[in-house]
Order: C-alpha cells, then structure tokens, then sequence
C-alpha cells in the first residue's frame, strides 16, 4: 500500500491553480480575455488554492498584440474580485515577458509595478538555469516583501535523469543555491512535461533531504505521463503542484484538479477541496469554449504528443519548426531537422529548451538543415554563443564559436553577468516614445516591445483605430 495511505500527520497538497494563464496559453495560445474570467472569479477566490498564477509567461505580450488589452490591468482587476488567494506571476529572469535580457533599470521597475499592481509571489526562472540572470529581480522582489519562488527548468540528455550533466547533483546544486539567494520556496519546472514519475520520485526524496523550503512541482500534460509523475511527486513528499480546471488541462497544458483532489481524498495528503464546486467552475469554460476553439490544436487526434517521449522537444517548438519549414517549402524535411536539433543543442551548450533557447536552437536547427551546417546563423544564436544570454550548462563548441566571433569582428566572448553588459534602457525609451507613454506602465510595455508596445499606444490613445481582429468580439458585433 502507497505511504500515503498510512497514518500519520496530515499533510495536505497544496495547489497552485494556472487556468488564469499558463492554461489558456498552453490550448489557446493565450487568447483568453480577461472578461471571461471574471464570473468565476469570486468561486475561485474561495476554493482553497495555495496560489493562482494570473500573469507572466506570454500573457503581457499577447495581451497588448493580439487582445488589446493593457497588461497591467488584468492583475488589478482581478484583485478586485480575488481578494483572499495570492497572485502568482512566472517571470523569465532578467529576460523578464521578453525575449532578450534587459536592463537592470528596466527590471527593476518592472519588478516594482508587478509588485504595485498585485502580484505576490514571483516564479522566477532563467532558460539557461544560470542564477546571475536572477540577481536584480530578486533584489527587488524581497525589497518589496514579496515571495520569491526559484525555479529551475527540468531537462534531460537522455531518456531519464542522469548522464553527464542533466543529474540528481545538477538539480541538487542548483536548488542549494536558490536557497543561498533567499527562495522562499522552490520549483521544479518541467515545461516540455518530459520529467518521469521513478526520476521525479528520485529528485524530490533527495531534496527533501535538504531543504525545509516548500517545493513545488510544475509539469506540462505533453508526454502523458504528468498525473503518474504527481502521484510518485506526492508520494516523495512535495508540497505544491500545478494544475488546471479540466477544460484547459491535458493536451499541453497542466493536469486536471478534478480527478487529483478525488484521488486524493481519504489520504493524509487529501487536499481538502470540494470536487463538485471545481466542476461547477469547469462548466464556465465550457460555455466560452466556442469564443476560442479555432486557437485549438486539431491536426491530430491524440490528446498527448508520445512523440516528445522520444526527442524531448516541446510542443511549441514542434509548432514553430513546422511553420518555419513551411514558410522555405521544405516541410518534407521535419525528420532530418529531428536529427539535428540534439546535435546543436549540445553544440550550443546544452541550453535547456525553454524559450527563447528552444526558439533560439530550433531556428538554428532549421537553418543547419535548409541552408546548410552554420551557413547561415541567427542573431539570436549568436549571442547565446558569446554569453549574452548568460552562462550555458555545458561549454559551447570551440569551432562553432569560432565562425560566429569571426561574423562579429572578433568579439571576445563575455564570462560575467550579461546585464553587466547591457547600459540603462528606459531614459532612452521615454525620449523616444515621447507623450504617446503617458504613465510608467506605457513606458515600459514600450521598453519591453518597442514596435508593438507603440503600436498598442496608439490604440489605446485613439490615435490609430483597432483592428476587429483585436477588438473584443462584442464590440466588433455592436458596430
């Protein structure tokens, strides 16, 4: 019989709730609106989750591109009807809803406002796990009195945990030096949902030698494994994981609460939670379902993706290598760009494949196959290879870095903290956007994306009409 099942002291699992963001970004591209979230938003308030994750990931930048909507005012809104269970926001480092590293003076304000307009706890993390990328977010986190969350990007160089560089020391270490920086508490997070349910077993025991701090599990339902992967997490000891309501759990997006908190019940882990209440919620978006379905993947018929079981790739660098090779006419060639993904990667420094490094390698990869080995080579790829983006788990390839400081006029490649690197931003954005910013927080939705920040401005401020494409469904019907 599982431990769990034995008596002993009560230990609940707590749980963290991601429909409000990383669910609707994992099935629908992000494309939830905030009014939809609104009529449950009280319900949810009251449900008992340890936290909700509101914000962050693609969230601020769809919102402004494609929706319309100011970013920043989701989590103010929101507040209004949530006002017990604290917002959760995952925040890429020093990258931070971006794409690139920014400024230090850039972090430190986005860092404040996220703070002024109510976020609570900080899931931070750095695509390359290097923790210098989370020196100045840190900084003004705890300066606010605000939960720091570290958080390190799972991945694997082989089928399970182990080999040289993806091993239990690798995490081990890792999380020692999150609680060194202050964390407050720590995540694991697997976002191509390839974590094994014995290897996180594993992980989780041994972290719980360590360490007093909470530590929270986030996996993606991807490989089809994440449920099992719970139970065994749950069974080693963890403290928190992520999930979502069912109609935005499973595919690529988190488990499902539902079947967990029945599973649960009558164990000393039982979570507490009312089943029938969390339905009751499900069936809100269920009746908006239609608003978003075209965003849905349906090419195939399977929920999960047991392709990723194999290469390890996530589903939305999958969809992004599809349309790359679309777009040159060479879709034919899917399989041998399969093949070369490892291939860069480790040529790359073994980045973890998060964005931007699953962007960053798979463009490369693309390139290497269509064009050519390094023929032609990506802006983005290039900076990884001098350091810009911070220090790879592995060392680069010699001969690789060769032909890219050879494009860059000799460049010496960088081995400090990359935002060292980078001057002060936002007194020259201010300049540049001028008036068309009207508060700190146009100021930096135009630091953090310069052409569709403006562009956004512009139709917030009525300056330029907003396509019915991007207008809100209702207002496009009452014109």
């Amino acid at each position: 019989m599982a431990d769990i099942m034995k008596e002993g002291p009560i230990n609940p699992v707590k749980i963290q709730d991601n429909t409000f963001r990383d669910g609707h970004q994992s099935i629908y591209a992000t494309r939830m609106r905030t009014e939809d979230m609104l009529p449950i938003a009280e319900q949810m308030d009251d449900m008992g989750f340890w936290a909700m994750e509101v914000w962050g990931g693609a969230t601020f930048d769809t919102m402004h591109r494609f929706l319309g909507e100011d970013p920043w005012e989701r989590p103010k809104t929101l507040k209004k009807y949530i006002k017990k269970t604290p917002f959760t926001m995952l925040l890429r480092g020093q990258n931070l809803v971006g794409y690139r590293n920014y400024a230090d003076d850039v972090v430190r304000a986005f860092v404040d406002k996220s703070c002024e307009v109510g976020i609570d706890i900080f899931r931070v993390f750095d695509a390359l796990n290097d923790l210098r990328n989370f020196q100045t977010c840190v900084e003004r986190i705890k300066a606010n009195g605000k939960h720091f969350q570290g958080a390190i990007c799972y991945s694997l160089t082989q089928p399970r945990l182990g080999g040289d560089v993806f091993n239990l020391k690798y995490f081990v270490d890792k999380c020692k030096a999150l609680e060194a920086m202050g964390a407050d508490s720590i995540c694991i997070k697997d976002m191509a949902g390839i974590v094994s349910p014995y290897d996180i077993f594993d992980l989780i025991s041994e972290l719980k030698k360590f360490t007093k701090l909470p530590v929270h599990l986030h996996t993606h339902y991807t490989s089809g494994m994440a449920s099992m992967t719970y139970l065994k997490a749950i069974e080693a000891g963890v403290d928190i994981v992520d999930t979502c309501l069912a109609p935005y759990a499973l595919r690529t997006a988190m488990p499902a609460v539902e079947p967990l908190v029945v599973t649960l019940q009558g164990t000393k882990r039982d979570t507490g939670m009312d089943v029938r209440r969390l339905i009751k919620l499900g069936e809100h978006l269920e009746k908006i379902a239609p608003k978003y379905q075209k965003h849905l993947a349906s090419a195939k018929l399977s929920l999960i993706d047991a392709g990723v079981l194999a290469h390890q790739i996530p589903g939305g660098m999958i969809s992004n290598l599809i349309s790359q090779l679309k777009e040159m006419n060479a879709l034919d060639r899917l399989d041998e760009v399969y093949a070369e993904i490892p291939r860069t990667r480790k040529e790359a420094g073994t980045p973890p494949l998060v964005t931007p490094t699953s962007q960053i390698v798979g463009v490369q990869s693309v390139m290497n196959v269509v064009a050519g080995r390094y023929k032609m080579i990506s802006n983005q790829f290039s900076d990884l290879m001098v350091g810009l983006y911070g220090q790879t788990p592995t060392p680069v390839d010699p001969e690789v870095q060769k032909l890219v400081l050879k494009r860059r006029k000799g460049q010496t490649p960088i081995t400090g903290r990359p935002a060292d690197h980078i001057e002060p931003e936002l007194a020259d954005a201010k300049k540049k956007i001028g008036d068309l910013a009207k508060t700190d927080e146009d100021l930096l939705v135009y630091a953090l994306y310069p052409s569709t920040g403006e562009q956004y401005l512009k139709w917030k401020y009525g300056i330029e009409p907003m396509p019915d494409n991007v207008k809100p469904p209702a207002e496009v019907k009452g014109k």
